[in-house]
């Protein structure tokens, strides 16, 4: 069965670019440029996993992904949080809201595929060690 993941990225080229690759990964894929969609979005697509721009214009992507791990329909749902924001301690607040996984943009392919992979196979990418 085609696993399915929801993109909730509100750049375009980043948007495009990641749902170009997971496509072609053989991922049936969800577009989402609005985060204050993101949740109804999720509920109606029942993705496999969440990919989270933590940048968003309208919401925080960190309270997002709070609102997924909150609601019971969603809450199993794997998030890989992508962002900008790669200061420290970025990271460590972003898995403490429930990201299982956390990519630095500019994004490469093959750390973001083998992070996507990961996040659906259940081997999350290793949490930062204190």
């Amino acid at each position: 069965m085609t696993k399915r993941i929801l993109v909730v990225e509100d750049n375009d080229l980043n948007r495009k670019l990641f749902c170009d690759v997971l496509q072609a990964g053989g991922f049936s894929v969800e577009p989402c440029a609005d985060g204050e969609l993101a949740i109804e979005r999720a509920k109606a697509f029942v993705p496999n996993l969440v990919i989270m721009d933590i940048q968003l214009q309208d919401i925080s992507g960190l309270d997002l992904i709070a609102g997924i791990k909150r609601d019971v329909e969603l809450r199993d749902i794997p998030v890989l949080a992508v962002t900008a924001y790669a200061g420290k301690g970025d990271e460590e607040r972003i898995r403490e809201v429930g990201a299982e996984g956390y990519l630095a943009k500019p994004v490469s392919i093959g750390p973001f595929m083998t992070a996507v992979k990961g996040l659906l196979e259940g081997n999350p990418p290793h949490p930062l060690h204190a």
